[in-house]
């Protein structure tokens, strides 16, 4: 179910918060079609900040609904966004989501990646939510945390072992964004557009945010997966050994982001 999330922790809700920028998630949602009056739903909505953005854009005379598998994140955002045209709700998105009305917009960020096998059928039961001509914006990530360089021979050899490892053992899919596309297009969506661009781009001084981010991946990660660590004795020896490299001001990481968007026919 939609619960088994591999990041799940007790702070994950500020790993999202951080991570999320805001002028971003408004230019997509614009781009893609989001303007006032509209009803949007916003799935995978985590502790509601991007939903709070989606709701801004619509404004008053627009509803937002956030929805998310987890009860506590959703009780979080109910206490930061709620309000007379904000809601939110808990919901499995693997199954097909009723009671909840229908939409003029359906956005999903950041969650495709988390569910490879089932990744059709949650965008199938997310344009299912939507009117017809509705509008459905899907994004995600692309060679997802693989991009490094100036990582030793050792380091490349692990960290490499354990992306294979996330495919394998926890459903994770590091090239969920070149599949958006195909995703829209197979349910038959019209005037599909796709953006791509950089989402992490870490170059020089690392930046807290970006040192939180990852160090709380990795702390994550190996508290919920049974990982192999080729060439390292403990989990502790390869986060520092990772952390030396990430926090090197001449290491280079970056990750590219894709976005697709179209409109469900008539």
């Amino acid at each position: 179910m939609a619960a088994d999330y591999i990041m799940e922790s007790e702070a994950e809700y500020k790993r999202l918060e951080l991570k999320t920028d805001v002028s971003i998630v408004e230019d997509y949602a614009r781009r893609a079609g989001l303007s006032t009056g509209m009803r949007a739903v916003d799935l995978a909505c985590g502790p509601g900040l991007t939903t709070s953005i989606l709701a801004s854009i619509v404004g008053n005379g627009g509803y937002a609904l956030g929805l998310d598998a987890s009860a506590k994140r959703i009780d979080r955002a109910r206490k930061l966004y709620a309000n007379a045209t904000t809601a939110f709700d808990t919901r499995d998105f693997l199954k097909p989501i009723e009671g909840v009305g229908a939409f003029d917009f359906a956005w999903m960020r950041f969650a495709l990646e988390y569910y490879r096998a089932e990744s059709f059928d949650i965008v199938r039961n997310a344009a299912g939510l939507l009117s017809a001509g509705g509008i459905l914006c899907l994004v995600d990530l692309d060679y997802n945390c693989l991009n490094h360089y100036g990582m030793s021979p050792r380091l490349e050899a692990a960290f490499n072992s354990v992306m294979a490892q996330l495919e394998s053992k926890a459903n994770f899919d590091p090239y969920a964004g070149r599949k958006l596309y195909s995703h829209l297009y197979r349910l038959g969506f019209e005037d599909i557009k796709v953006a791509a661009g950089a989402h992490h781009l870490i170059y020089g001084e690392l930046k807290q945010v970006d040192e939180y981010n990852w160090e709380k991946k990795i702390e994550t990660l190996s508290k919920n997966l049974p990982i192999e660590l080729p060439g390292y004795a403990s989990v502790d020896e390869f986060h520092e050994d990772f952390m030396a490299f990430f926090r090197n001001p001449g290491r280079f990481t970056y990750t590219p982001i894709l976005a697709a968007w179209g409109r469900k026919p008539a």
